[in-house]
């Protein structure tokens, strides 16, 4: 009797060993199998999120072929788009986007220095180390450094003694910060959203004043380039090797204009195309007698106008750096201007002046009509504008709806170059949303 319970104790012992054993082995296969299912959903969104993106850039692009080149300006529909571009629902996601015209920024490869040292919190020391960095000598600057500096760090590197190729090569340059670079605005959004303005309590660190700071980004870019064409797509002509009557043709001037031209034009040569005109230069044309008089004729400021988008000192296909005076914020235009009150003025005045406008500016010389603006003061920023832009940053925010509530976010930028055909992706990041 003794030995058959002692068998019934230990068979029971076993069984609640082997219920046990089994319990913990459905737990674990359970567990494992939620964690399975999570990471299922999280890549199913994540690949959701991703397309998501891409038909966000895709819209973009398709927006950007069929806007009008003449002009571009903020209130075309690559700026202004909230049918498309806002809050769109694709697939149990949504998104949206955010177009940037990099020719509204200072080109870092061509901006001089008192243009650079119009950045909030930008230095000497560091405006001659962007320069240093760009320039193809191994002379420092004044404040800057050159190639040594650079490879006797402790992780060592080449100065690129060229062009910046992104704009985020910045954050090689000497004393650069990511704080410097991208401000409080990390996701891009140009919103200013509560972590932002929270002071250290999460990243971005911030001053908590409600004012967003955009960074270094916003302002500077290294793709803005005009192409040497007219509104029409044309050949501009030059006016340092046209003749005479090529000039009377193509242009649609008098002749004793042309003539004024080829006779001003000696053996320097014009710098720029604002050599045509100065303060005594008429407002207004002075009548048609003498338009087919041997006599040449001074150009006026209305004719100049005209005729600006047509004209042109330099033979080369591509102009990097100019400015698009449409898109330009204010501190940009106030850099271009020299800064200062009188330049913050002036700037203010621009953008009081295009908005009236309902496409914008369509030649650089409609700026001499913007409020205080003179003949000597666009004489000097000429040739760092222009009225078009073939490059732009596009921002696509995706996130997937988990029933209601929000799941997987990702985060897409391109640069663009819609001057190609079929258009060039200059740059592209794809990562987590901030």
């Amino acid at each position: 009797m003794g030995i058959d319970r002692d068998r019934k104790g230990l068979v029971l012992v076993t069984v609640l060993w082997v219920v046990a054993l089994l319990t913990v082995i459905v737990a674990v296969v359970g567990r494992s199998s939620r964690l399975d299912t999570k990471v299922c959903l999280a890549r199913t969104e994540q690949l959701r999120c991703r397309w998501a993106c891409r038909a966000g850039l895709e819209t973009a692009i398709a927006v950007l072929n069929e806007d009008p080149r003449e002009s571009d300006c903020l209130a075309d529909l690559w700026s202004d788009n909230d049918e498309d571009f806002n809050d769109i629902e694709l697939e149990r996601c949504w998104f949206n986007v955010r177009v940037v015209d990099e020719a509204g920024k200072l080109n870092v490869n061509t901006a001089t220095k008192e243009q650079l040292l119009e950045l909030l919190y930008m230095t000497d020391e560091i405006a001659d180390a962007i320069i240093d960095w760009r320039d193809n000598d191994d002379t420092p600057g004044e404040g800057g450094v050159e190639g040594g500096y650079y490879e006797n760090l402790l992780f060592g590197y080449a100065i690129r003694n060229g062009p910046f190729r992104t704009i985020r090569e910045l954050l090689l340059v000497k004393d650069v910060t990511a704080e410097l670079l991208y401000g409080e605005d990390t996701n891009f959004n140009g919103e200013l959203d509560y972590n932002e303005r929270d002071g250290d309590e999460s990243p971005p660190y911030d001053d908590r004043d409600d004012e967003l700071d955009q960074g270094w980004i916003a302002y500077l870019t290294c793709y803005s380039a005009d192409k040497n064409l007219d509104a029409g797509g044309n050949t501009r002509i030059n006016i340092n090797e046209a003749a005479e009557r090529q000039l009377q043709q193509s242009l649609g001037i008098k002749r004793s204009y042309a003539k004024w031209i080829v006779e001003n034009r000696g053996k320097n040569n014009y710098n720029s195309i604002a050599d045509l005109v100065n303060n005594n230069s008429p407002s207004q044309p002075q009548g048609s007698s003498r338009g087919s008089s041997d006599e040449s004729e001074p150009l006026d400021l209305q004719t100049f106008s005209q005729i600006a988008d047509k004209i042109t000192v330099s033979n080369n296909k591509e102009i990097p750096g100019r400015v698009n005076i449409n898109t330009a914020p204010r501190f940009v235009l106030t850099a271009l201007l020299g800064g200062g009150d009188e330049g913050e003025l002036l700037a203010d005045e621009i953008i009081t002046y295009r908005e009236t406008l309902l496409e914008g500016m369509q030649s650089i010389g409609e700026v001499m009509n913007a409020g205080s603006m003179t003949v000597d003061t666009f004489k000097k920023i000429a040739e760092y504008v222009t009225t078009r832009s073939d490059v732009f940053t596009v921002r696509c925010f995706a996130t997937a709806d988990r029933g209601g509530l929000s799941g997987a976010t990702l985060q897409t930028e391109v640069v663009v170059d819609r001057g190609s055909t079929p258009y060039e992706i200059l740059y592209w990041y794809q990562g987590a949303h901030n």
